[in-house]
């Protein structure tokens, strides 16, 4: 599996031609800074990319009439944020996330890392030379890094992003106003491919993306009715490495659920959190215009623990979200939806051999059934 290259276009100046890199070219169309769309280009290396008609398909689309508002219209939020970025052992990928928190046409009143138990100085060392604040948390698990990051926050917004992210200049901007200007607790961004060079990166970008589009969504009393016959999706919300709340949030739902840790449980931590807000009757926001370039796992070994983890996270929230409310859809989707699902992929893989989508198939039902059993052995709610 071939490398697919990315391009970037401003279709508000557009260039006159752009070569191609790769058979497979993943075309990013944005209307000055902010993005209104996607199409996977495919010819030979070295003929020009068909940058006309790929623009065509999107320039009706509502995003760009978004987009051109946006631009012509640009705000300023009055609310202050912090930032919190958790990291465990990646100071060179914590010290880029952190040189493009320096651009940001939305200065964060506050960064703080969190250091997940690393185990040296440099993370602490990377902190100290950018200037922002350094917390040591020696437990390890993701969410309860991300609690100490909002328990240290002082401002009425609190970012989250991960060490593995490049952010977008406008990033914290824009996820700052769609708090500010809705009713609002929680918000997520557009989280795009910062590389797609290894199988391992293309396999996750096809068949996990962290993207849900380029059209803002809201989530609310009416997308949480589901939650009661089937469970809701709240995975579509958005991704954890682009996400910031209200401060009230956590005033009305308390903490992320440390059972839910990569470690422990797996992870879902974040789509546990924004369950919990919506089922106490909290709206939250997908808002496309922030936008954060997420780098993948660049080994099959390292996407194969990832999805075994996602899947047993996964599989493990569902239960604690009908423990939370008691809605039986968590359960039907636990018990019967997912094991159909497996059942399906299982019958496709035998009949018609590895895919990319069923090559880690392995990995998730062993993550599904560690996640029940998990769950099973360790059912005293866990929210701090």
């Amino acid at each position: 599996m071939s490398r697919i290259a990315i391009a970037h276009v401003d279709a508000s100046h557009m260039p006159p031609e752009l070569s191609r890199e790769t058979p497979r070219t993943l075309i990013v169309f944005w209307w000055q800074d902010v993005p209104v769309g996607q199409v996977m280009d495919e010819g030979a290396p070295g003929e020009l990319l068909d940058l006309g008609n790929h623009w065509n398909a999107l320039s009706g689309s509502p995003a760009l009439t978004r987009a051109r508002s946006l631009c012509e219209e640009p705000k300023v939020p009055a609310l202050d944020a912090s930032v919190v970025i958790c990291t465990r052992n990646r100071p060179d990928e914590l010290r880029t996330c952190l040189a493009s928190l320096k651009h940001q046409s939305f200065m964060p009143s506050e960064v703080i890392v969190v250091d997940n138990a690393s185990d040296d100085e440099r993370t602490r060392q990377v902190a100290e030379e950018a200037g922002v604040i350094y917390v040591r948390e020696d437990r390890p698990g993701l969410d309860i890094a991300r609690n100490s990051g909002a328990r240290r926050a002082g401002c009425p917004v609190i970012a989250f992003t991960d060490d593995d992210v490049r952010l977008h200049p406008r990033w914290l901007e824009r996820l700052t106003l769609a708090l500010e200007e809705s009713d609002a607790l929680a918000v997520t961004g557009l989280v795009l491919p910062a590389e797609l060079e290894t199988e391992a990166q293309i396999i996750f970008e096809t068949c996990w993306s962290f993207g849900q589009g380029y059209a803002p969504l809201r989530f609310d009393e009416a997308f949480f009715a589901a939650d009661a016959r089937t469970g809701s999706e709240v995975w579509k919300i958005g991704a954890g490495a682009s996400m910031a709340f209200r401060r009230r949030a956590f005033e009305l739902a308390g903490f992320f659920d440390e059972r839910l840790d990569v470690g422990a449980a797996g992870c879902s931590g974040d789509s546990e959190f924004w369950h919990r807000i919506l089922s106490r009757g909290g709206v939250c926001l997908y808002e496309p215009a922030a936008v954060a370039f997420h780098f993948h796992r660049r080994e099959m070994e390292g996407l194969a623990s990832q999805i075994y983890h996602y899947m047993r996270g996964h599989s493990a929230a569902l239960l604690v979200q009908y423990e939370r409310t008691r809605n039986r859809g968590n359960l039907w989707r636990a018990y019967y939806l997912l094991p159909c699902y497996y059942a399906r992929k299982l019958w496709q893989r035998v009949r018609y051999g590895e895919r990319p989508h069923n090559r880690l198939l392995r990995q998730e039902i062993a993550g599904y059934f560690a996640g029940l059993i998990y769950y099973w052995r360790h059912d005293r709610p866990h929210m701090l």
